[in-house]
């Protein structure tokens, strides 16, 4: 390919590629960062170095100024965590379950010649240019069931644009900007938002006892906001990613160019697909009924038993078709061939298991060491300090979150430490505890595409190296540059906007308190 022609941008980060790619491997990168954590917990704890904000007593309940220390690992009850906590802080890693759970049925799907019989026969269907815009949309929507997007959508988005020609890759940085990038963006109200929403509600308790932060207090801004992500989503992908990737080659992948689906494997889809239709029924009768078995306290749907199993259902979903298409089109003829192709599908997945393990020591030590905490409560020191106002205090804070994004990837925990600090202060300046967790919102989301210590980045960076095992971090961040960049850049053009257009956020708020 002949670079000279290439548009500056697409140069700049094919160097981001080349230079990311150059680093160690992901495994050893983790390595190195537990051991710089580890060196600063030390210094810092040495140095005394603590931070005091407004927080909930965890023993007690009850609200008051909290101090938080430095933690150093080099203490004897340092040395005696790292070495003791390292089996939990893998199994308990947040990533690890719902992908190997997953797997197991998206694996059966897969390798039983379901998902690429599905695939096949979309190609021929569906219209080219609308595949990009469904997958960044199927992306956004994912994140009403939690982490399901991240380990069934993503590699699947990558399927998709496999099956049409196109390069994986595209179709996993185009689903993986849905699901990441859009995360605080949906059509409904989402398992996010009841949790944003009562740690609002607390922070906001701070000032007013009586005032409440409802899960639907966001709703019209994250609806619009859906369509912002999707129609940026596709043009970056379409326009800036897909042209940097070139074309794809493959000889594993050589026989996906045909476009034709057999008589056998029409019949494996049609009774799949039926299959499908009977589960999800199935489902739908332990969830619909006001006192259906899935449904939660006093009828609730987005605190439940069927939030809750989700990942379980979404296997389901995959596993029973697989098996189904299977045992029709021959792939599938014993329960040995179905332990056979789950087996096989966590074969595959071996590299992440390993990477995982020492993303988690990495995470967690990090954690305790309460780096994470002392960064955030000093950028909203910084911000204090700064003594901006209205809209330019938003987007001080949009900027700030983004920022602590990619060192806090948990999203619950960093608004836990942040929302009693900026809530209260922008209720002072007049400014609603809807709209601060609203610009909260958009930092948060926008950054996490290129956060290497979001959870769930080890796994996108696996399923980019099934594509080629030279691709690594460097490729995984310089195809989510862009959309991370553009989505910030847009969204915080859209927020402002909004603001001085004087739009509530949500049904029944205020954009001033």
């Amino acid at each position: 390919m002949n670079h000279k022609k290439q548009p500056k941008s697409i140069q700049a980060l094919n160097t981001i590629e080349k230079l990311g790619n150059k680093l160690p491997h992901p495994v050893t990168i983790f390595i190195l960062f537990t051991f710089i954590v580890i060196a600063l917990s030390h210094i810092l704890y040495l140095m005394g170095v603590s931070v005091s904000f407004e927080g909930v007593n965890n023993e007690t309940m009850e609200r008051e100024t909290l101090t938080v220390e430095a933690v150093s690992l080099l203490t004897p009850e340092g040395i005696a965590h790292m070495f003791s906590s390292v089996v939990g802080n893998f199994t308990s890693f947040v990533a690890l379950g719902p992908v190997l759970v997953a797997m197991l049925g998206v694996g059966v799907a897969e390798k039983s010649g379901y998902i690429s019989a599905l695939m096949t026969n979309t190609v021929s269907k569906a219209p080219r240019r609308f595949v990009t815009p469904i997958v960044v949309l199927m992306g956004v929507l994912s994140n009403v069931a939690a982490s399901v997007g991240y380990v069934v959508l993503v590699p699947l988005g990558a399927i998709i644009f496999l099956g049409f020609n196109r390069h994986p890759l595209a179709g996993l940085s185009a689903a993986f900007a849905g699901v990441a990038g859009g995360y605080s963006a949906n059509l409904v109200i989402g398992t996010n938002d009841p949790l944003l929403a009562g740690i609002s509600t607390e922070a906001a308790r701070i000032l007013d006892a009586s005032y409440v932060v409802n899960p639907t207090d966001n709703w019209f801004f994250m609806l619009a906001s859906t369509f912002i992500i999707v129609i940026l989503g596709t043009i970056i992908t379409d326009k800036i990613v897909e042209p940097k990737l070139g074309k794809y080659t493959s000889n594993e992948d050589s026989n996906s160019n045909n476009t034709t689906v057999t008589q056998v494997e029409k019949k494996g889809l049609f009774w799949a697909n039926m299959s499908i239709l009977i589960t999800i029924i199935g489902i739908a009768l332990l969830v619909i009924p006001e006192n259906g078995p899935l449904r939660g306290e006093n009828g609730s749907i987005i605190t439940s038993p069927f939030m809750s199993s989700i990942i379980f259902l979404m296997m389901l979903i995959f596993l029973i078709p697989g098996i189904v298409y299977g045992i029709v089109t021959k792939t599938v003829r014993n329960d040995k061939d179905i332990a056979s192709l789950m087996t096989s599908s966590l074969e595959t997945m071996a590299g992440f298991i390993v990477l995982i393990f020492f993303a988690a020591q990495f995470v967690a030590f990090f954690n305790y060491t309460n780096l994470g905490t002392i960064i955030a409560v000093n950028g909203a020191n910084l911000l204090e300090a700064i003594q901006l106002n209205g809209v330019f205090l938003l987007l001080a804070l949009i900027l700030i979150t983004a920022i602590i994004n990619l060192f806090i990837a948990a999203d619950s925990a960093k608004w836990a430490i942040m929302a009693p600090v900026f809530i209260p202060m922008f209720m002072q300046m007049g400014i609603s505890p809807e709209v601060t967790q609203v610009a909260y919102r958009i930092g948060d989301s926008a950054t996490n595409i290129i956060a290497p210590l979001m959870p769930f980045f080890p796994l996108v960076v696996a399923f980019a190296q099934r594509y080629g095992k030279q691709n690594g971090i460097g490729t995984v961040i310089s195809l989510m540059l862009p959309h991370s960049i553009v989505f910030l850049i847009t969204w915080i053009i859209f927020f402002a906007i909004w603001y001085l257009l004087g739009i509530p956020v949500g049904p029944g708020t205020s954009l001033n308190y």
